[in-house]
């Protein structure tokens, strides 16, 4: 994933392709999400910001595919043990990851308001929040990670290279806190290329040490799982040093207040928690939940948890351009709100999703056309791929519903409301884990409980349309 010099290079191409896009013209299936009626926001702004969120989201979208297609060769125990491992791992982030979404919000408001002098003071705020966080949270990765695994994983084979991988990746965890927040700062303030940058270092990082790590080549020690625990880890700490110099070389002279001393306000750091706390919880219960729809698998049994692994992976690659226009959502619709043209929200949610889906939908076409082979990138096992080849199908689906479901979602976040789209998704959520719950003892067939996607896509999408559409948000301060 080396896109830098694309963007900088093809930066006119871009232009012109978004020029002549046939996306211009309103499509009639996306009349009811107000497509059809005016916005001052362009095709070109929502790709300045939602492509190099894109490549963004791609830097742990590459790490997981990296780690999927190099230990997937090494058997299903790897491959089920990386994907829960990583899992536990990324549900104590969501911590941080929801406070940032606050801080995007807020950042965002106050470009758009051009209170530039406040942004600096947002982000040491968010600063002092995360460093305590981040510290917390390696403390409980730190002792309880093997009581905790070993209550959730029923596979010995699974819990011992589980232990294996989180011994590592633990010590990632302060440094991914800051990589949350750096990235919510450059959404808020609509500069994203940043992000980009970042994530080319990541991959970079990640993919070279992996393949040096896990096989043992280039006169390094052959570690397996834990090695490719160990190049993440060097992975998330080498984004966290470029962001830190980035952003004091570029920022630190400007009128944005970034690098200097300022009284702590405690208004501030309440309005601020006032805003991300509910998204905190959020996104904590929605990986929560999502880590344990992997549990369940797991009690399946070790192929089930291997077929699933690689649909993870393969997912995760999808829905990839679903999660950075839904970002691209949240920011526009803060944005616009902080410029008094709170009007314009259904239409600009609906050229966002329209651009969403000339994005995603060739690469599910792809995907659909050829799973045996992309399953194939995975294993060596062509039995075990074909195996893999209905739930990718299933999942070529639930992405098209997670694109609508999520853009409004997110466009919910976006008004301020974040205690709202808290209510909203957590409905949601029970009813995906009862229905995985049930999914899981009714039947063996893995790819009928991966239809619970299909179903959170639609739920979601529905409850956030008609919350936008009767609801009173309009005047939400923050």
């Amino acid at each position: 994933m080396s896109p830098v010099e694309a963007i900088v290079a093809h930066g006119e191409l871009q232009k012109t392709v978004l020029a002549r896009s046939p996306y211009q013209e309103p499509i009639k299936i996306f009349c009811i999400f107000g497509a059809d009626m005016k916005t001052h926001i362009t095709n070109r702004e929502i790709w300045g910001i939602a492509l190099p969120i894109m490549l963004g989201n791609m830097a742990q979208t590459i790490i997981n595919f990296t780690d999927t297609a190099f230990l997937g060769h090494l058997g299903v125990i790897a491959l089920g043990a990386s994907m829960l491992a990583g899992l536990f791992y990324f549900v104590f982030t969501t911590v941080a990851a929801g406070f940032a979404v606050g801080i995007q919000i807020i950042v965002a408001r106050r470009f758009g308001e051009k209170n530039y002098g406040r942004i600096g003071i947002i982000f040491e705020h968010g600063a002092i929040f995360v460093t305590l966080l981040g510290m917390a949270l390696f403390s409980i990765l730190y002792f309880f990670s093997d009581q905790l695994l070993l209550r959730l994983i029923d596979s010995p084979n699974i819990y011992e290279a589980s232990l294996d991988y989180i011994r590592y990746r633990q010590f990632g965890i302060v440094f991914v806190c800051f990589n949350f927040l750096y990235r919510a700062l450059y959404v808020g303030l609509s500069n994203t290329k940043v992000i980009t940058y970042s994530t080319v270092i990541m991959a970079v990082v990640n993919i070279v040490l992996d393949y040096c790590l896990i096989f043992g080549h280039c006169g390094l020690p052959q570690m397996g799982i834990a090695g490719a625990a160990l190049a993440s880890l060097c992975a998330e700490i080498s984004a966290c040093v470029f962001f830190t110099v980035y952003s004091y070389v570029t920022l630190r002279k400007k009128e944005y207040g970034m690098f200097r001393f300022h009284r702590l306000e405690t208004e501030l750091m309440g309005r601020i928690l006032k805003i991300s706390t509910p998204t905190m919880v959020q996104i904590l219960f929605s990986f929560s939940v999502w880590f344990v729809f992997f549990v369940l698998i797991e009690k399946m049994g070790e192929t089930a948890t291997g077929i699933s692994s690689i649909t993870r992976s393969v997912y995760m690659i999808l829905i990839t351009p679903c999660f950075a226009f839904s970002t691209t959502t949240n920011t526009l619709v803060s944005r616009i709100i902080g410029e008094g043209h709170s009007g314009q929200v259904f239409p600009t949610i609906g050229k966002v999703l329209k651009n969403c889906m000339f994005c995603t939908i060739p690469v599910i076409i792809l995907v659909a056309i050829f799973p045996v082979q992309i399953a194939g990138i995975y294993t060596d096992d062509l039995d075990f791929a074909r195996l893999v080849v209905p739930s990718i199908l299933v999942i070529c689906s639930g992405t098209v519903l997670q694109c609508v479901g999520n853009a409004y979602f997110e466009a919910v976040s976006g008004t301020g409301n974040t205690s709202a789209a808290l209510y909203l998704e957590s409905a949601v959520l029970v009813v995906y884990i009862l229905f995985i719950m049930a999914m899981t003892y009714l039947t063996t067939r893995v790819e009928l409980v991966w239809t619970a996607e299909i179903l959170y896509g639609a739920l979601l999408g529905i409850l956030c349309y008609l919350y936008l559409k009767f609801a009173k948000w309009g005047g939400k301060r923050i």
